[in-house]
C-alpha cells in the first residue's frame, strides 16, 4: 500500500473535517493527538487541514496513512442520524475518493488496499473463520487506546460484541433484528441460548445470562453516550481511563464465553 497520502483523498477529508469540527482548538488537538508533526499550520481551519495532511507526506518519521487513518476515526465512527445532517454526506464523500486510490477505512482508524487482502477482514471474519488470535488482537488494541482514547476503546468493545452476535445469529439461522445495534442483537443471542433443564439450575442460570445482558446494555449505552462511534457534539462527556478498562474487560468476558 502506498504510505503517502493521495491528493484527492487529502481534498475530501480537509474540506468535510474543516465543516464538521469547524473550530481551530478542536482540530489542532484531533491532530496534534493523531501524531501530525510540527507545528499547527496557518489558514481557515480547511487549509490547515490539508497543510497539516501534506506535511506528513513529507516526514519520514511518521507513517501519513496511519496518522489519517486517526484523525478520521472519530468522524468515520460516527452513525449517522438526523441530529447532525453532514455526517453521512461527508462519510461518502471520505469513503468515495479514498476508493478512487484503491484505499479503505476500516472502523477504528486503519487504512487499508481495498480488496482481499488479510487485513481488510472484518471482525465477522475474524469469528467465521474462528480466528480467535485475531480477536484477541482486537481486544489487545482496544486496551492499547484506553489511556490516548477510552472514547475509541469503548467503541470498539461494543463493535466486537456487536459482530459476535451477528455471528452468532447467522450461523444458527436466526432472523437477524431489524435494528442491528448491541441490545436488538444481544436479545436475540440470548433467547437461543437456553437454559439448564434442571429447574434449580435454571435459576443459577438465570442470573448469569441477566448478569450478561446487564454487561452488554452498560457498554452499548456507554457507547451510545461517549463512545466516538455516536455524536454527541464536538466534545463527548468524559471518560476516564478506568471507566473505559472495565467496559473493555466486561467485553472480553463476554466474547470469550
Amino acid at each position: 500500500m502506498t504510505s503517502k497520502i493521495p491528493n484527492s483523498v487529502i481534498g475530501a477529508v480537509s474540506s468535510v473535517l474543516a465543516e464538521y469540527y469547524y473550530s481551530h482548538s478542536t482540530l489542532n488537538s484531533l491532530f496534534m493527538e493523531s501524531g501530525a508533526p510540527g507545528c499547527v499550520p496557518e489558514g481557515n481551519c480547511e487549509t490547515k487541514c490539508s497543510s497539516w495532511l501534506r506535511r506528513c507526506n513529507d516526514d519520514s518519521t511518521v507513517d501519513p496513512m496511519q496518522v489519517l487513518g486517526q484523525v478520521i476515526q472519530k468522524f468515520m465512527d460516527l452513525e449517522p442520524g438526523d441530529w447532525n445532517q453532514k455526517i453521512g454526506p461527508g462519510q461518502e464523500r471520505i469513503r468515495a475518493s479514498l476508493a478512487k486510490n484503491q484505499l479503505t477505512y476500516q472502523m477504528n482508524g486503519f487504512i487499508t488496499l481495498a480488496g482481499a487482502s488479510p487485513a481488510t477482514k472484518s471482525l465477522a471474519d475474524f469469528f467465521k473463520a474462528g480466528d480467535f488470535s485475531s480477536i484477541e488482537a482486537e481486544f489487545e488494541r482496544a486496551i492499547s487506546q484506553v489511556d490516548r482514547d477510552p472514547h475509541a476503546a469503548i467503541t470498539a468493545a461494543s463493535a466486537i460484541i456487536e459482530a459476535l452476535c451477528k455471528t452468532y445469529i447467522e450461523t444458527h439461522g436466526l432472523e437477524m433484528p431489524s435494528k442491528q445495534t448491541i441490545g436488538p442483537l444481544w436479545k436475540i443471542v440470548q433467547l437461543h441460548l437456553g437454559l439448564n433443564v434442571d429447574p434449580t439450575l435454571q435459576d443459577d442460570q438465570k442470573r448469569i445470562l441477566q448478569g450478561l445482558a446487564s454487561i452488554v446494555d452498560g457498554v452499548g449505552a456507554y457507547r451510545t453516550h461517549i463512545g466516538s462511534a455516536h455524536g454527541r457534539g464536538i466534545e463527548p462527556p468524559k471518560i476516564v481511563p478506568s471507566e473505559a478498562r472495565l467496559a473493555v474487560h466486561a467485553s472480553h468476558t463476554i466474547v470469550i464465553l
